[in-house]
């Protein structure tokens, strides 16, 4: 596989007439100096900003809508994001270690979690994300950040032959969007040096059997997921894929204060995807989103 030749083929997304504008938009941002905070929400503060660029930095914004994961603070422009991102990286930032480390995020969105994870002082950090907005939002957010993340426009079947291999892997809510799980899973263990870790988390369904939810259509309205496991059948596929170690972090359910509505997305969230009448279902009559958080070991 030419991983060289799939990034200048996919550079010309950057083109499309969707995405060309708000290129162009980030090309024209201010240059500003100030100080990075990466807390809970990634925060700029400028040592001096005037009102007219502070207007230009919301307008670009505002053009790059629906913004997922965050949220993010530039100067006094706070973008609430749909999900509370942070909610999900503090349960896991005790389990991993990534000083020094060449670590990747596959699905990493607009690099929320990439961004948290500077403050750890990794080698490398590399994003994986094959969305010319999601691209988009991250070089918005770098413009100001200004980090030495890579951003790849590349999707998880190309972990396994990028240039290098990878300490920890990062794949969050990305494993239910594939029709055949276990090929994804094999896929991220060939990216991984020996003893290189797997941070996963995919949605889930109660019981011990070795089993997986089907869902004919949709599942809380998404339509492209496929096999929803219970935590038993998780674990056999990690095994099958070759990872020796399994450790369950956390189960937890999808609550309306972690994803929500918000003037960021303009369009519907978690309390739309639930039955109105009783919130343990999806509108499909399934059991409402929960998600199993695990460490596999290579």
């Amino acid at each position: 596989m030419d991983i060289n030749l799939i990034r200048q083929e996919r550079r010309k997304w950057l083109t499309w007439k969707n995405i060309a504008p708000l290129q162009e938009a980030i090309h024209h941002l201010p240059s500003l100096e100030g100080k990075v905070t990466l807390g809970d929400r990634i925060k700029v503060t400028f040592d001096s900003i005037t009102p007219q660029q502070e207007e230009q930095i919301k307008e670009t914004a505002l053009m790059m809508k629906p913004w997922r994961k965050g949220p993010f603070e530039i100067g006094s422009l706070f973008i609430d994001t749909e999900w509370q991102s942070f909610i999900k990286y503090n349960l896991l930032e005790p389990h991993f270690d990534l000083d020094g480390k060449i670590v990747g995020d596959i699905g990493c969105n607009n690099g929320y979690y990439l961004f948290r994870m500077l403050s750890q002082k990794p080698q490398k950090l590399i994003g994986f994300d094959p969305s010319a907005l999601y691209y988009t939002q991250f070089e918005f957010i770098n413009h100001f950040v200004k980090s030495d993340i890579v951003y790849e426009l590349l999707g998880v079947e190309h972990v396994e032959y990028y240039e290098h291999k990878f300490d920890v892997l990062f794949c969050l809510g990305v494993l239910y969007h594939r029709s055949d799980p276990i090929a994804m899973l094999k896929s991220l263990y060939k990216g991984l040096n020996k003893g290189g870790e797997l941070i996963l988390d995919t949605f889930m369904i109660d019981g011990e059997d070795e089993i997986c939810l089907t869902p004919k259509e949709r599942y809380s309205k998404i339509p492209n997921i496929y096999f929803i496991p219970t935590v038993n059948a998780l674990k056999n596929w990690c095994y099958r894929a070759g990872f020796e170690e399994i450790e369950v972090l956390s189960i937890m359910k999808t609550e309306p204060h972690e994803q929500r509505k918000t003037e960021w997305i303009d369009t519907q969230s978690l309390e739309d995807f639930l039955d109105p009448n009783d919130p343990n279902k999806t509108v499909e009559g399934y059991p409402a989103p929960k998600r199993v958080y695990i460490k596999a070991t290579k």
